[in-house]
């Protein structure tokens, strides 16, 4: 009986699925490091910080 040769397609795939998720958890954590250092969302003044929330809180039409 001849055996038939295994396919390796199923092992690739899974090779290229978990070295995407791999990039994108690179990418997020390279992202955040970011965020976290260039402080977007710093210190508030009380009046900027009234405005959002009456912006938030005000239903729209």
């Amino acid at each position: 009986m001849v055996d038939r040769p295994k396919s390796l397609l199923l092992p690739i795939m899974a090779a290229a699925v978990f070295a995407g998720l791999g990039r994108m958890v690179f990418q997020k954590l390279k992202a955040d490091r970011a965020a976290r250092q260039t402080n977007v969302a710093g210190d508030m003044d009380e009046k900027t910080r009234a405005w959002i929330s009456d912006v938030v809180r005000t239903p729209r039409e």
